[in-house]
């Protein structure tokens, strides 16, 4: 049986899982025992494309199961095998990719396999109970849904000195039918009231994770969009859900991770450049489907501008100083550290506290929940939007659109940039802003316009490498602004820190001249969404 999922993931924290379990023990639950073994090649062909391949004996039953993930965060492509009862006593059936032939995850396996040439080898092991229960939600999102709440543990080289276990504690929310917003409506109930958080982490993941004894894993950095191959698909509405959804490829990965606990400084810049992005979509492309008016809803942009500032200010300030202190050194300044000592700072929370915080989940939730939504969903409940509310743009109207959008962004730049140097501070800081904008708008839309695998792509990356100089300056700008306000408060407690309030002082007239020039070459960057007039 070939399907496709959709289901949200959540981890449930040991302290929160007895209400849970109680709470889904409200209606008729189903008891079941899950006991899956993971293949993939000995040097994990699988694992790198995204696909899963188990044998799992649920209850008595043996079923062969592939998965891969689908085209977002909701998404995953899967197609089920039922091999029979167990006979008592017996050995578990022999894995075989060819039983998925015919379906688009199995040729997707088929695929991989032939190109890696290595034979399948057992990865891991998982012991699941799984309580499941079926919920039905009324009115404009009525839909059935399956909770499956699953307690157990991943296994890696087990029975062996080297055995290693991961536990599991996860409720999912699968869509069996119906309307995505009834998906989503639930999964917010869910995770507001018992503190879920949103996870990435699959099982076989875990198990990889135990084999490669990995404790942090890579921050998972920007991706570009993908929109449909048919240019005439390429609607506002499906803009907009191909950009959020690549947004949230970059956010949700290492917001899982920092939920989990994970302090890595790269998983928490790499989190806040995904919000910036997300921010930059739903401010820039709020036009393209005028039937929703999604990206402007006030719900959105508080919980994402709360995040991304706190955890800013977590790690902009450890990081600015370790930037600062090796200059400050090489200048012969005195040893100082500005962030000793500041009883006034009010406490900040923690980064696994921010990325959990119910305001922040429910957000992720409910813009994952846009990008899987059909033509028919696209429109949020109680919005108040008549039935004849206009379409979104047609792929033609939204690349004029982002025309607009780009080019006013660009001139704003090339404005800001001639008169950088007698701008306000809120304005040199508002003029980094919307060059950010720019870039990431630009990231976005490149491939709309043109032939990407011709001449526009590389005209889109031209323009883009004409930016990093003007970025890389304003960056270094921003950071000299944020040292001299950091050493300047610390100069109220200890005055060896008045050298660096002197040293960056001094060095302020002078980067902001070199902000001036670097923005006055983009003026003369040859604009991509300019070439082809009559895209």
């Amino acid at each position: 049986m070939a399907v496709m999922e959709i289901e949200f993931k959540f981890h449930v924290p040991a302290e929160r899982l007895k209400a849970v379990e109680a709470a889904l023990r409200r209606g008729t639950v189903l008891r079941t025992r899950l006991q899956a073994r993971y293949f993939d090649t000995a040097d994990q062909a699988l694992a790198a494309q995204g696909i899963v391949l188990r044998l799992r004996k649920e209850g008595r039953r043996w079923v062969q199961t592939v998965k891969a993930t689908g085209d977002n965060a909701l998404h995953r492509l899967e197609h089920n095998v039922d091999l029979g009862a167990a006979a008592a006593g017996g050995a578990a059936p022999a894995i075989d990719p060819q039983r998925h032939q015919g379906t688009p995850v199995g040729e997707r396996l088929a695929k991989v396999l032939a190109a890696s040439g290595a034979p399948l080898v057992e990865r891991q092991s998982t012991d699941i109970v799984r309580l499941t229960r079926d919920v039905r939600t009324a009115g404009a999102g009525a839909a059935v849904v399956e909770l499956a709440l699953d307690i157990g543990r991943v296994v890696a080289h087990a029975g062996t000195p080297d055995e290693r276990e991961s536990p599991v504690c996860e409720l999912e929310l699968e869509l069996k039918r119906g309307d995505v917003r009834g998906l989503v409506s639930l999964a917010q109930r869910w995770s507001q009231r018992h503190g879920l958080w949103f996870s990435t982490v699959s099982k076989a993941e875990r198990g990889a994770r135990l084999l490669a004894k990995l404790d942090v894993v890579p921050a998972v950095k920007a991706e570009t969009p993908r929109f449909a191959e048919e240019k005439e698909k390429r609607d506002g509405r499906a803009i907009q859900q191909a950009v959020v959804a690549s947004c949230l490829a970059q956010m949700l990965p290492n917001a899982s991770e920092i939920a989990a606990g994970s302090t890595d400084e790269e998983q928490i810049h790499q989190l806040r450049i995904g919000i910036r992005r997300l921010r930059t979509a739903l401010r820039e492309l709020a036009g393209l489907d005028p039937r929703t008016d999604l990206f402007k809803g006030a719900e959105w942009e508080p919980p994402l501008v709360e995040a991304f500032r706190a955890l800013g200010a977590l790690r902009d300030r450890e990081q600015i100083v370790k930037l600062a202190q090796p200059q400050l050194r090489d200048a012969g300044a005195p040893e100082v550290d500005p962030l000793a000592g500041d009883e006034a700072a009010a406490p900040v929370p923690s980064p696994g506290d921010l990325v959990c915080a119910p305001a922040f989940q429910s957000v992720l939730v409910a813009l994952i929940g846009f990008t899987a939504a059909t033509a028919a969903q696209a429109v949020p409940q109680g919005d108040g939007q008549p039935p004849s509310a206009p379409a979104p743009l047609d792929a033609g109207e939204a690349r004029r659109h982002l025309r607009k959008r780009l080019q006013r962004l660009h001139e704003q730049a090339v404005r800001d940039g001639r008169h950088f140097e007698s701008l306000a501070i809120e304005d040199q800081h508002r003029t980094r802003k919307r060059l950010k904008r720019l870039r990431y708008l630009a990231e976005f839309a490149a491939p709309l316009f043109g032939d990407a695998d011709d001449e526009e792509k590389p005209a889109a990356e031209r323009y883009m490498k004409r930016l990093r100089p003007a970025q890389d300056a304003l960056g270094r700008f921003n950071d000299e602004a944020v040292a001299l306000a950091l050493y300047r408060e610390a100069a109220g407690r200890d005055a060896r820190a008045w050298f660096a309030v002197g040293w960056f002082g001094a060095r302020h007239a002078a980067g902001a001249k070199a902000c001036r020039k670097a923005l006055g070459k983009i003026g003369k960057a040859p604009r991509f969404w300019k070439k082809n007039k009559q895209n």
